[in-house]
């Protein structure tokens, strides 16, 4: 089979168990965890590791930023592998009042503020993590005894503006989005999730997102580079650990 457009990657040179994120240099951490690395592939933005971690068979794949990155690597992850476990490992921007720097917020589901998934479901389809996913994010940080949150997560399509940043020059429609989604109980901004789960489920792949709060969008503070490295590091365990309850 030819190596699929964007990611590069063709049968046999990726793992049924999937960690994806963001910034391949997260990639690359994660990638130091693996017992053993068999296949290390760039294409554009898309980095991947392949390998094993704890004798399981593990693929971490950097995507680049945004949910229409996240529909490409899913589906082109489909096209050569079956029956996959999907893992976000991801960063984002905490909400609540009690959602602090360096804290994990594991989603049980997302807003759905994107518009990629539209072009394959209703404005009202669910975007749901796969339980099996949830349950096993969840133990793996009480077993790590690491602090964690559970709950939505809301998914915008960019940084700025769809997350109601202020920026001079750019004024946005709505003036403070923040507060309501914060009064809805929403717990964290980020920009994959939803994608992730929605596509995941049409495929019914197990998928999940575990993020660290980098920003305080509550008191808007952002994370120090000593706290951010043990938090990025914590959330990597935690979701490592959870592939391998999750191969058990």
């Amino acid at each position: 089979m030819t190596k699929q457009y964007h990611i590069a990657l063709k049968r046999g040179e990726i793992a049924h168990n999937v960690l994806l994120c963001g910034d391949y240099v997260r990639a690359e951490k994660i990638s130091k965890f693996f017992d053993r690395i068999k296949l290390r592939k760039q294409n554009r933005e898309f980095v991947t590791y392949t390998g094993t971690y704890k004798k399981i068979p593990v693929s971490v794949m950097a995507t680049g930023i945004g949910p229409a990155n996240i529909e490409i690597a899913l589906i082109e992850l489909s096209q050569i592998a079956k029956n996959l476990t999907v893992i976000r490992v991801g960063s984002c921007g905490g909400l609540q009042k009690y959602t602090s720097l360096g804290d994990l917020i594991i989603s049980s589901g997302a807003l759905r503020l994107e518009n990629t998934s539209l072009f394959f479901v209703p404005e009202g389809y669910p975007a749901v993590a796969h339980y099996e996913v949830l349950l096993a994010l969840k133990k793996s940080a009480e077993e790590l005894k690491i602090k964690y949150h559970i709950g939505l997560t809301a998914t915008a399509p960019g940084f700025y503006g769809a997350q109601g940043r202020q920026i001079n020059g750019f004024p946005l429609i709505t003036s403070d989005i923040t507060k309501y989604f914060r009064m809805m109980g929403i717990l964290n901004f980020e920009m994959e999730t939803s994608t992730l789960l929605t596509l995941a489920q049409l495929k019914n792949y197990r998928a999940g997102s575990i993020c660290t709060v980098f920003v305080d969008r509550y008191k808007y503070k952002i994370i120090n580079e000593q706290l951010k490295k043990q938090a990025e590091a914590h959330c990597i365990k935690t979701a490592l650990k959870s592939i391998e309850l999750l191969n058990n």
